[in-house]
Order: C-alpha cells, then structure tokens, then sequence
C-alpha cells in the first residue's frame, strides 16, 4: 500500500466532474442565496451573526483535536478584535486569544497570499506556550524527524494501529513551497496551473493537500481547517463568515478522520492524476449540510430582523429597544425589573412602566409563578 504522497504522480489531483456537480450546483447556489439573505439585514445583526458563526467556528475547530474552549471567553476575544462595541465581554486568555488571531487572519485578510512566514505565525499562535499540552514541541518551524516519522495512530502500545503516516520531513520545505505556489495562484488545479477550478473545490484540495503534508509537529487540522476556511471567503469574496464547516465537521468527526484516512491510503492514480473524487464529494455535501445547520444556529438572529420589520423605531424607546436586543441575543438568567433598571441605567418604577408596556402590545409576557422576582420573557412569535 502507498500513501497518495508517495504516488510518482503527486500532487496531480483528479476527479469525475459529471459526479460532483449536482452537489457542487447545490452548494454555491445556497451560498449566494444566504450571503445575499444577510445583505438585507442592518449592520449590527449581521454583525451578531458574523459573531456567534465565529465563535462556534473556532469553538467546534479546537473541538476536533480534543481541546475544550470556554465559548464566552472565544466570543470575548473575537469581539475585542473585530472592534465590536458590545456588552458583557469578559477576559481571555493567550491561549484563546491565539487561536482566534489564527481564525481572523485566515478569514479578515484572505485576499493576502499565504507564505511560510503567516503559516509560522499562526502556529506560534496556537501554541503560545511552545507547548502542547506537556510536551514541548517545535513552534513555527516545519516538523523535523528527530524522534522518528509523524504518525496518526490510535490503540495502546504493541497494538497500534497506523491511520497515516506523513512524508518525511526533508521534504517539507519544497512540498510546501508547491504547495504555496498552487493555493496563491488564483484558482488553479495542479502545481503547472494548466487548469481552472470552482474556489470551493480548491477549498477541499487545500484542505487534503495541506493535512496530507502534516508540515507541523502539532496543531495541523486546525491550520488545514482555517485555510479551508480562508479559501472559503475567498469564494464569497466576503470577511463576513455567516456559515461555517468547523462546526458540520465535528458533529461528524468520525466520519470526517475516516474519509481522511481513505483518501490518503486507498485513493489511486490514473494516467491523469490521483482521482479524489470521493474526498470532494464527501466534503462538499458535508458543506451542503453545514449550511443546514447554520440555518439554526442563526434563527435567532433571523427572528430578531422579522421582529425589527414588523415593529417601526418609534413604537417603543431606547431603553426598550436595547433590552429585546438582549433577549434575542441570548439574555443570561431571567429577566426582572431590577436588572431592566441596573442594565439601562433607571429607576425601578421606570424600568416596571417599560415592561408593563411591553406586555400591553404582546412582545413581553410573564413567566409562569416562581421564585422571589417576577420575570419576563419574549412572547414567541
């Protein structure tokens, strides 16, 4: 058995056309019909969506390897860079504040070419520490062999199982430059650029091409899903993520290692290339299905455009308006009269007239009997 980077044709990618383009129709078609969705939306709820997609993004990304963020922290430390004036922002940490500067430089400036030094960076970034977990690793640099070839395996020792083995680390720094070349070559299908190809099909070839190579000691799924991710944006020619492929894929983790490792150990060469049809057919329905999901993790901002149409800016104050913000923006705990006060900053018997108001014209109404404070709620419409 070879790897595919072991096959003489390497890195000439083929695939069936006629097999992927209903799937490939279906996703770009939904693509363009949510980024023009979102373009009907006021800046602060597409704002709100660009939020919460990103941090579920970089939230689910870490998820993958087996690292566990604190997701206030994560939408904290987004929203401090991305200059948004919002409320409740707590402190970070290096370690989150690194992994979200990686994610916001791939998808902020993905019109940049990548180098090897942006690529260092971002590791560094992920590893701030130079760290992982308790061993010490090699941080932004190129993997070296010193204690024997990158291996993905699983089981205990004597009964490991090989998932995939890398190539060697001498050949990193010309595998890479190729790489490189090929991903900042606009739209390019192999290293001679004698074709065109969809930006999103290029997304899953980067995102193979780039987790085939295993340039890093550590960190290199969620580099090979940031440049997905960057190629990604290229494709909407948009800084706006509203979906993203980070949180489709860990729901089907499994699914996802198990399509790497089939890829890359049984994937076979013709005289046109190695053909990876299945790679991208796998990946662009995981896509499609992405963005099925992002229609439920963005419901709540839908709903509160709906909202906002159907209730003119005068019909209540400002104080009313921050606080329904609040509730669809996901309020912590119940709301009272005494908090409505200490958020906007009144008294208490003004803060009981703005909601009393509200559940007169149906948007609040009273929490069922509980407790010492009676609360509020939006009134589902």
């Amino acid at each position: 058995m070879k790897y595919i980077h072991q096959l003489d044709i390497w890195p000439k990618f083929t695939w069936n056309h006629e097999q992927i383009a209903p799937v490939l129709g279906t996703v770009r078609n939904r693509q363009g019909r949510l980024i023009g969705h979102m373009d009907t939306l006021g800046f602060p709820l597409r704002s709100e969506a660009v939020l919460k997609t990103l941090t579920i993004d970089v939230v689910k990304s870490s998820e993958i390897e087996g690292d566990i963020l604190d997701p206030q922290k994560v939408r904290s430390s987004i929203a401090r860079r991305l200059g948004m004036n919002i409320g409740g922002l707590i402190p970070s940490d290096r370690h989150v504040d690194g992994v979200v500067e990686m994610m916001l430089d791939a998808t902020q400036n993905f019109d940049k070419p990548l180098t090897t030094d942006r690529l260092f960076g971002w590791h560094a970034s992920l590893f701030p520490t130079g760290r992982s977990g308790m061993n010490k690793i090699i941080v932004g640099a190129w993997r070296d062999d010193r204690h024997g070839s990158m291996r993905v395996v699983s089981g205990y020792v004597g009964h490991e199982r090989v998932h995939f083995e890398a190539p060697e680390a001498k050949c990193l720094n010309g595998e890479m430059k190729d790489f490189l070349r090929w991903f900042n070559t606009s739209s390019s299908l192999n290293v001679d650029g004698a074709k065109n190809i969809d930006p999103v099909i290029k997304s899953s070839i980067a995102h193979l091409w780039f987790v085939t190579l295993h340039p890093f000691e550590d960190g290199n799924g969620r580099i090979a899903r940031a440049i997905a991710d960057m190629q990604l944006a290229r494709a909407d020619g948009s800084r706006e993520r509203f979906y993203s492929m980070s949180i489709q894929i860990r729901q089907e983790r499994k699914a996802y290692y198990d399509m790497l490792e089939k890829t890359q150990k049984t994937t076979h060469a013709t005289k046109d290339g190695i053909d990876i049809t299945v790679w991208l057919e796998w990946f662009l329905s995981c896509l499609n299905r992405a963005l099925d999901t992002t229609e439920s993790t963005l419901a709540g901002v839908f709903k509160q455009a709906s909202f906002w149409k159907s209730h003119p800016e005068g019909a209540m104050n400002d104080r009313q308006r921050v606080m329904i913000n609040k509730l669809f923006e996901g309020f912590e705990g119940k709301l009272t009269s005494s908090k409505w006060a200490k958020i906007t900053k009144c008294s208490h018997d003004t803060a009981l007239r703005d909601i009393f108001d509200l559940v007169e014209k149906g948007i609040l109404i009273k929490d069922p009997a509980g407790g010492r404070s009676t609360s509020y709620s939006l009134k589902d419409m």
